[in-house]
């Protein structure tokens, strides 16, 4: 296994990492800095078309469009590098955390805790409308779909805990929560996650400066050193969905990485690339109309 450093920025949470099929480029955020960060593997260009207060994750619409959770409920598009913030659409404090889209077009999206209450999961139907699926969350994380779309995977960060549930395509609702990976001796703690072609979850272990596999019954295959600790989120890209991106966090926000030893965690903050004997599926796009 090869570990690459692919873009030298330096994110305060660098996170939500999504492959652009259409634009052939990896997209992913800096919550902290407020930066849409955009990378171009085969030319190595890399900008940020955005830049506002806070954005916590983006996922693709079906029309190429992007779709932007920010803070306090707002929801905005992000149209040919511009961000038009459309709707407040769940009245919180607090930003959003991790988002995915669902194969018919919703949105699962999590917010953090505040000082009263703790994070919520919520879908985000295609005609707008918003239902709470989970209350008193610590920290609402990684999420994912087993391969015959009949359960819905939820990483809740600090019970060191990714959920599964009864997924209902159909209706979006999910159902039946079970334990399906709980890893308190692991290094770190599970963060953002993906779902592989076979099946295998790959499992981003904040503060654990590793990635874990897991098979479909939850069973430990491997762990895929970082080198720096704070290790966020994972997303097969590149045209084959054979890369798989890692984003990780602990920089100055700065834009760029520093220039020591990587293995000392002077790479804090930055997009890297790691070569695994497997391949990613495309990612569901949202198809959800705002305002």
């Amino acid at each position: 296994m090869t570990v690459t450093r692919v873009v030298d920025t330096s994110c305060r949470l660098g996170e939500g990492p999504v492959w652009h099929p259409d634009e052939k480029r990896l997209y992913w955020v800096d919550i902290e800095s407020g930066r849409l960060h955009r990378y171009d593997p085969e030319t190595g260009a890399h900008d940020c078309p955005v830049e506002t207060s806070v954005i916590a994750g983006v996922t693709i619409q079906r029309d190429g469009s992007l779709l932007a959770f920010m803070d306090r409920g707002r929801v905005g598009r992000v149209v040919d590098g511009d961000l038009r913030e459309s709707a407040r659409i769940v009245d919180s404090p607090t930003r959003f955390n991790d988002v995915i889209a669902d194969p018919a077009g919703r949105v699962f999206c999590g917010t953090m805790p505040s000082d009263t209450a703790g994070g919520r999961l919520f879908r985000l139907d295609t005609d707008g409308t918003v239902t709470t699926v989970e209350t008193g969350v610590g920290i609402p994380n990684g999420m994912g779909f087993t391969r015959d779309r009949e359960r819905f995977y939820f990483t809740e960060t600090e019970a060191s805990t990714v959920y599964r549930y009864a997924y209902d395509e159909e209706t979006g609702a999910v159902s039946a929560r079970e334990r399906f990976v709980e890893s308190p001796e692991t290094p770190g703690l599970p963060d953002g996650m993906t779902v592989d072609s076979t099946g295998h979850i790959w499992s981003a272990r904040w503060e654990g400066g590793c990635v874990v596999e897991y098979d479909a019954d939850g069973t430990e295959l491997g762990r895929f050193d970082v080198p720096t600790e704070k290790v966020t989120s994972v997303a097969f890209g590149g045209p084959d969905l054979d890369s798989l991106y890692v984003t990780t966090a602990g920089g100055d926000g700065d834009g760029s990485a520093g220039e020591g030893d990587e293995s000392t965690g002077d790479a804090a903050g930055a997009l890297f690339r790691l070569d695994v004997a497997a391949t990613g599926r495309p990612e569901f796009r949202s198809d959800v109309r705002l305002g």
